[in-house]
């Protein structure tokens, strides 16, 4: 009963987050700031593992690069790092015109043009790769 002699009034019980989450940018907003911070803890041990294996290959030729290239693990992971790299690329581009785009259209835009860019990018990044793995 108390509740709603509350709500008569235009008050509720239910705390500030209670009453926005699942509203608006409170939604959409979490995913994006999670996948931001997967995408980076991803790149972790990828980065890593890429570097160590640059520095391992200082020196070799074509054909020792090739055939790492071409190894299943190696292309495997070169295409995750190179995706979660140009996600979580993309996710951070996204913010930085939400905050600092102020025209909608301009925001709406920009942020359409970031993911298609990311997703070409990625694309064309991930068929080089395939390339240079089979066809040498």
């Amino acid at each position: 009963m108390a509740e709603a002699s509350h709500k008569s009034h235009g008050t509720s019980l239910r705390t500030p987050i209670a009453r926005v989450r699942g509203l608006g940018a409170a939604k959409e907003g979490v995913g994006h700031w999670w996948m931001q911070r997967m995408t980076a803890l991803a790149l972790i041990p990828l980065g890593l593992w890429f570097v160590a294996s640059v520095v391992c290959l200082a020196g070799a030729d074509h054909a020792a690069i090739t055939q790492w290239l071409s190894a299943p693990f190696t292309l495997g992971a070169l295409a995750l790092t190179l995706f979660a790299a140009f996600y979580h690329a993309v996710l951070g581009l996204q913010v930085v015109v939400e905050d600092y785009v102020h025209g909608k259209f301009a925001k709406h835009a920009l942020v359409i043009l970031i993911q298609f860019a990311g997703f070409g990018f990625a694309t064309a990044a991930i068929i080089a790769l395939l390339v240079a793995a089979f066809a040498g």
